[in-house]
């Protein structure tokens, strides 16, 4: 049975609960395979009084989203608070570009970014139904819930339920597929409650490493030692693009490494695509870099790539005094499969 009948003030307390990241898929019975989707993650609270869509953050990404809410709305099924993404299907791939775009603070670009690229909404967890709160059950018994709901809906354009397996194997799979559309795999106990905050589940993605050209630097936003490294690689014009950055250096390597790069000083650094101009987050310090020669080579992990940029930082692996920066090219970045069997519901739901 539910922890309780009703809750009609739940959205208002509510925030998803959190993976943990890990190297690799739990071994064992007892766990639940999901993709990690490449989107915003979302709350849909519908209590009946209105549909509200809530970001990780807490803030409201309804404006945002002005098509997904009017898609909830007109649906029978509430009161329920949901768990999933909002995704922008592209093609045969998730743009998360796209996601960004529609964070502006002018409405008519939004209503227009809404009508030539809608947004879909992947559900995959339930945290309130029509039978109650559903925090302290167990996510066998919340999925059941969510495809009820799913199943009462009078229209599922632009929704659809994650798949999952509890099959390792299966999730090692998506794993070995990842890029394009999803972004690792989440691991779920079976028998787990939900829990708001917490990193409750765990996440796997797919690390890959490439060699890139320090092309700047920045430094630190106290003091005058190196913060970030720059990183480049050059495009089939022979230009030198800004990609990312790097700021895991060892403390004790720091005051070396500054001196050594302070030699190297001259600019333009990047003879491509260059860091962009500060924005809302970042201070003007923040901002500032140093351009240097193409002459240092070092070997990162990212995750992720998204309009030829690293999505997050990377990690520093090691100098490459061996690579000639002219090696460092946008050939070596491995081509993301697209991992079309996912996609398949996603594209069938949203039809372009």
């Amino acid at each position: 049975m539910p922890a309780h009948s009703t809750a009609p003030a739940t959205g208002a307390v509510l925030a998803p609960m959190e993976a943990r990241l890990v190297g690799q898929l739990p071994e064992g019975e007892g766990w639940q395979f999901e993709p990690k989707w490449d989107g915003f993650r979302c709350l849909v609270i519908d209590m009946r009084g209105g549909v509200e869509l809530r970001g990780r953050s807490g803030k409201s990404l309804t404006r945002y989203f002005p098509e997904v809410a009017a898609r909830i709305a007109a649906l029978a099924g509430g009161p329920f608070v949901l768990d999933g993404e909002l995704v922008i299907p592209l093609g045969d791939a998730l743009s998360f570009e796209a996601l960004q775009l529609r964070l502006h603070p002018a409405e008519s670009r939004i209503r227009r970014l809404a009508r030539e690229t809608p947004a879909s909404l992947i559900l995959f967890d339930c945290l309130v139904s029509p039978n109650g709160v559903l925090l302290g059950e167990p996510l066998t018994r919340r999925r059941a819930e969510l495809e009820s709901i799913f199943a009462s809906f009078r229209s599922r354009e632009g929704l659809s339920l994650t798949p999952f397996t509890r099959e390792r194997r299966e999730a090692q799979r998506w794993l070995e597929r990842a890029g394009g559309a999803i972004d690792g795999v989440v691991a779920k106990p079976l028998q787990g409650a939900y829990r708001p905050h917490e990193r409750a589940m765990l996440k796997v993605k797919r690390l890959r490493t490439a060699d890139c050209v320090v092309g700047g630097f920045r430094y630190a936003s106290h003091g005058r030692e190196v913060g970030s490294l720059l990183l480049g690689l050059y495009n089939d014009r022979g230009l030198l693009d800004h990609v990312g950055f790097t700021a895991s250096i060892p403390g004790r390597a720091r005051r070396a490494l500054t001196k050594r790069l302070e030699a190297l000083r001259e600019p333009p650094g990047f003879t491509g695509r260059a860091p962009g101009a500060p924005s809302r987050w970042s201070t003007e310090r923040s901002a500032e870099w140093e351009p240097l020669r193409p002459e240092l080579v070092v070997e990162v992990c990212y995750d992720h790539v998204t309009s030829e940029r690293f999505r997050h930082g990377t990690k520093l692996l090691r100098w490459r005094p061996d690579k000639a920066p002219r090696q460092c090219t946008f050939d070596q970045l491995q081509r993301e499969a697209r991992p079309s069997k996912l996609m398949k519901d996603i594209r069938a739901s949203h039809p372009s």
